[in-house]
């Protein structure tokens, strides 16, 4: 079995933080590769990523940070990747060391745009990560809260439930609750659905649009979401759990949620160029976008929320022009 005592995170972002936060909690020493070196050096002069969480102090005792993957890559049989999809293929490119017998989780909230597939499917083409040795952290949970050690809530995904557990112990903490599930596609997927659903609902905010139509619209995107995992995969699964339903909503009504921001600035009349410019960090559903509704459109059924937020971010259409016509077709 790999060894769970040693566990290391790849990334330098809020979710890659916050989840080094976690670990600390439970871990005795936790590796963590920055490949920002300002970041690094913040980390190590200062015990803070000047960048994200900057709240959130580390000590520094417990930390074994790496600037050069391939180093922690050797060192680690276990690793947490936490990038945005949108650098991920460019932030394991340098990687020579194989990943073949190591456990890896992805806690990445996106569809890798270059190849269009889920995390998963991308390392196991690539890297040859076996499918037993993977699984997934989603939410619902936020960054920010984890930061503030706010009561919150994670759901490992493995085929593999004995790797599961492990990692739910490697999590679980005194404001951190862990639940299990097999289904690692379907919370790849929701993960990054989400993130679309919750530019839609900002931006219905930002047009004016209250509380009764947004509950509607939330409603019906998760009707959309169940319909569009579950033509992508058969497995049986309960649409209404937290890593689906729960994940949903609090990224469409967190102030901490940069999709649903990222959806406000469009509707207020930003366009898509300069709502990405003001952004502070990744707006995953942006490239999320595109890549789903072009899978949908090679499925059967109707998916008018996906549609809708594709127009207005990529063949830029009237935002106000385009949420009128949606509103006719919720119930």
């Amino acid at each position: 079995m790999p060894d769970f005592s040693k566990v290391a995170v790849i990334g330098g972002g809020s979710w890659a933080t916050a989840l080094v936060k976690i670990l600390c909690e439970n871990n005795t020493t936790v590796g963590w590769y920055v490949r920002n070196e300002v970041i690094y050096n913040h980390l190590l002069q200062e015990g803070h990523n000047p960048s994200y969480l900057s709240s959130v102090a580390f000590d520094m005792s417990t930390l074994d940070l790496h600037t050069d993957i391939n180093k922690i890559t050797q060192q680690y049989d276990v690793l947490i990747i936490a990038t945005p999809s949108f650098y991920l293929d460019n932030v394991l490119a340098p990687l020579t060391v194989s990943l073949e017998n190591k456990v890896i989780f992805s806690a990445v909230k996106g569809i890798v745009p270059e190849k269009k597939v889920l995390v998963g499917a991308y390392l196991a083409e690539k890297f040859n990560v076996d499918e037993a040795l993977f699984g997934v952290i989603a939410g619902p949970c936020h960054a920010e809260e984890v930061a503030l050690e706010r009561l919150s809530y994670l759901t490992v995904a493995s085929s593999n439930m004995a790797l599961a557990e492990q990692m739910k112990e490697k999590l679980a903490c005194n404001y951190i609750q862990v639940s299990l599930s097999d289904d690692v596609i379907g919370a790849e997927y929701a993960a990054t659905l989400k993130n679309v659903y919750a530019i839609a609902v900002g931006i219905a905010h930002g047009l004016g649009y209250g509380d009764n139509f947004i509950s509607v619209l939330i409603s019906s995107a998760m009707r959309e979401m169940k319909r569009f995992i579950k033509r992508v995969d058969k497995k049986k699964r309960n649409i209404n759990n937290s890593a689906y339903l729960g994940d949903l909503l609090v990224t469409a009504y967190s102030v901490f949620s940069r999709n649903r921001m990222l959806g406000n600035m469009v509707g207020k009349g930003y366009t898509v160029k300069a709502a990405l410019m003001e952004m502070t960090m990744i707006a995953e559903g942006y490239y999320g976008a595109k890549t789903t509704y072009e899978l949908s459109t090679s499925f059967n059924g109707e998916y008018p929320i996906l549609q809708f937020v594709y127009q207005v971010l990529y063949e830029k259409g009237s935002a106000k022009k385009k949420m009128k016509a949606l509103s006719r077709v919720l119930d």
